[in-house]
């Protein structure tokens, strides 16, 4: 027996349920366990919503930075801007085709053959009778000065060179000797031929055309280079530039630059 109005019939996870004193049910109140219970009208309780929002807001950036790695690591390539910074070479370098196959090159010379040595060994290069079969291969050179082309001459590193005339035009060979490296045709293509499988730069056929080669001068021309290998922007001396089997060298001096091409090898005899 109690003295109080009210005595409590059941209490259990911080839901009470009393009775008045006429023995009818209160309506229960909840309150948080270890919490007093509010004063005055009770609040009504957040939306379910409300509650999950910092997880929802998780979510939702998670997404958006699994999407911005999907768009960098998945998507499309970067294309290199229209100044040809760092895009490999989509275009291929055309023209009439020369007497080896590849597209010769009439513009102006970049500067005449006849200021190449004469005989001399020149950075470990030599110049001999026959041309040397043991290792044999050949690079494509083009350059641009001020947007324009300005093909190597036939006969760098041919000393006395004698033109033989072909249906697709003059080929030199040599009636003294022949440097290592040198140009047979206005196509741009050094051949390497040495008793060895020695690895060439593009510094050494520079010294032997007696051409300067620099970060801001390619032969006479002087100013800002851009130089792309293979179609790929070279940030190097391009004096180390290696010279190798069906390697594309392209050296723009000044702008704008041209977009970097490449040789069709496969139709050409090389």
């Amino acid at each position: 027996m109690t003295n109080h109005k009210q005595t409590t019939a059941r209490r259990a996870g911080g839901i009470s349920t009393t009775k008045n004193a006429s023995g009818r049910n209160r309506p229960p109140t909840t309150r948080s366990p270890g919490r007093p219970p509010a004063s005055g009208r009770q609040k009504e309780a957040p939306p379910v919503w409300w509650k999950r929002a910092p997880i929802l807001s998780t979510a939702v950036v998670l997404i958006a930075v699994a999407a911005t790695l999907i768009g960098v690591l998945g998507g499309s390539p970067i294309t290199a801007p229209s100044h040809g910074g760092g895009g490999k070479a989509t275009a291929t370098v055309t023209g009439p085709a020369g007497p080896e196959g590849v597209p010769l090159e009439q513009r102006p010379m970049l500067a005449p053959a006849s200021t190449a040595a004469t005989g001399q060994t020149v950075d470990g290069v030599q110049c001999d009778s026959n041309e040397q079969v043991a290792y044999h291969v050949h690079t494509h050179l083009s350059v641009y000065v001020n947007g324009q082309l300005r093909p190597l001459p036939a006969g760098i590193g041919i000393v006395l060179p004698v033109a033989q005339q072909t249906a697709n035009g003059p080929f030199d060979g040599a009636s003294q000797c022949y440097y290592w490296l040198h140009v047979h045709a206005q196509d741009g293509v050094i051949h390497i031929e040495s008793p060895s499988g020695h690895s060439y730069t593009l510094g050494q056929f520079f010294d032997i055309w007696r051409q300067p080669l620099s970060t801001d001068q390619v032969g006479p021309a002087t100013g800002a280079t851009t130089v792309f290998v293979n179609g790929v922007l070279y940030r190097g001396n391009p004096r180390k530039i290696a010279l190798g089997s069906h390697v594309d060298i392209q050296i723009d001096v000044g702008t704008p630059v041209v977009a970097p091409k490449s040789v069709n090898w496969s139709l050409t005899s090389l």
